[in-house]
């Protein structure tokens, strides 16, 4: 018996990296799934986004372990493609009762670099993109009389961080959607939470630019292995490097199920110690 037995789950940014890791787990568990997220490729964003080939690698995951999973492709920062996921859900599942609001996008400038599209694709994306989920969702959820929605903001949502104030103004901006949100709908049964990942490995954090970010080398000397090497530095509990996508898939399946049935408008940090370290300033200027 399953944590989610009899419940649909909808995961945007679903076909990989944490999206995937939630799909899978959710199905595991016992749900069936909806996944949205976009086939296109953002004009700021430098790494691959996701590919046909992802979606049918989740489709296929979720699919082995016997439930039902819908792909649909849409981006978050459009009302109408989200509504139109919600919609199928519903009509081939019955109900949504689980909201994992997870895609999310990176990039990096010092914040008088930043251009126009930079900061408008990444607040359309990491908090624009999470209240029009909740959006899509909360009327099915009032009307069945519950659910769960968790939101992926970030340590960063929690700490700043050099490089990318618009990602840490977005998953700040998502404590406040989460806990506002958790406030204005408890009278319905629905609970609002958030997860705050650390360094976590997957296709969004590892690239050239978060290479030499992590390792602290030139642009474009940083490797991969130098990120990974740096990821121990990161976190503090014992062999805790780059976390896998899992560890915070765990995190929302407790968030999500019914042990945590009383459990709403708190932030969850999965990192492995990291705001438990003092900081140090490793480039002091003196004068």
């Amino acid at each position: 018996m399953g944590m989610l037995d009899g419940k649909v789950a909808l995961i945007t940014g679903g076909s990989r990296g944490q999206g995937r890791a939630h799909a899978v787990t959710c199905a595991r568990e016992g749900a069936d799934v909806i996944i949205v997220d976009t086939l296109s490729q953002i004009g700021s964003v430098v790494y691959p986004m996701a590919q046909q080939a992802d979606f049918d690698e989740t489709v296929e995951q979720v699919e082995a372990l016997d439930r039902r999973i819908i792909a649909v492709e849409g981006d978050v920062r459009q009302q109408a493609d989200l509504d139109r996921a919600v919609e199928r859900g519903v009509a081939e599942f019955g109900r949504i009762d689980i909201l994992i609001a997870n895609a999310g996008i990176f990039s990096l400038a010092p914040a008088h670099e930043l251009t126009d599209e930079m900061w408008d694709d990444m607040i359309g994306v990491n908090l624009t993109g999470v209240w029009k989920s909740a959006k899509a969702v909360l009327p099915q959820m009032m009307a069945q009389g519950g659910g769960s929605i968790v939101m992926t903001s970030s340590i960063n949502g929690l700490e700043p961080g050099e490089n990318y104030v618009h990602y840490c103004a977005a998953k700040f901006g998502v404590v406040g959607v989460m806990k506002t949100l958790a406030l204005e709908y408890a009278k319905y049964g629905i609970r609002v939470n958030a997860v705050h990942p650390g360094a976590i490995l997957t296709p969004m954090t590892s690239w050239q630019g978060a290479w030499d970010m992590m390792s602290g080398k030139p642009a474009g000397e940083g490797t991969e292995a130098d990120m990974l090497e740096a990821g121990y530095s990161f976190h503090a509990l014992k062999g805790n490097g780059f976390l896998s996508p899992q560890r915070i898939a765990d995190a929302a399946l407790w968030l999500n199920s019914d042990l945590a049935s009383s459990v709403t408008g708190i932030s969850v940090p999965v990192d492995a110690g990291h705001l438990l370290m003092p900081g140090y300033n490793n480039a002091p200027v003196k004068k």
